[in-house]
């Protein structure tokens, strides 16, 4: 019903910064919650981020100084601003979204994108 696409992900140096996008189809014109998730290779997935439609921002303690989530609702497209990247940031980036805030509130998302790779080199 509903599809997610990232993009934006790339190879960037240290202290470089990348804008993220996920691009939502079919049905989201409802409340709707979207989060972000990152995976690194041989660990687990962790959350960064998420918004709910028409209300604010939830950010993991570990990028909340240099991550910034967005929405525009003109373009059915969520961000998510990187500033300051750092080599640990490297990972796969993921967008999720749902239908549920009760769902939303414990960070599970029943919709997720592909995933974009965001490379930090030094």
């Amino acid at each position: 019903q509903v599809q997610l696409v990232e993009s934006g992900g790339g190879l960037v140096q240290a202290g470089g910064s990348l804008r993220l996008s996920c691009a939502a189809s079919g049905r989201t014109n409802s409340n709707f919650g979207t989060g972000w998730f990152r995976q690194a290779p041989g660990k687990e997935r962790e959350f960064v981020a998420k918004m709910w439609s028409g209300g604010g921002a939830a950010y993991a303690d570990s990028v909340k100084d240099r991550f910034t989530i967005s929405r525009d609702n003109t373009k059915n497209t969520v961000y998510l601003r990187i500033v300051g990247l750092k080599p640990e940031d490297t990972a796969a980036y993921y967008c999720a979204g749902t239908f549920s805030w009760d769902n939303y509130l414990g960070a599970k998302f029943d919709y997720w994108g592909q995933g974009t790779q965001v490379t930090v080199s030094s």
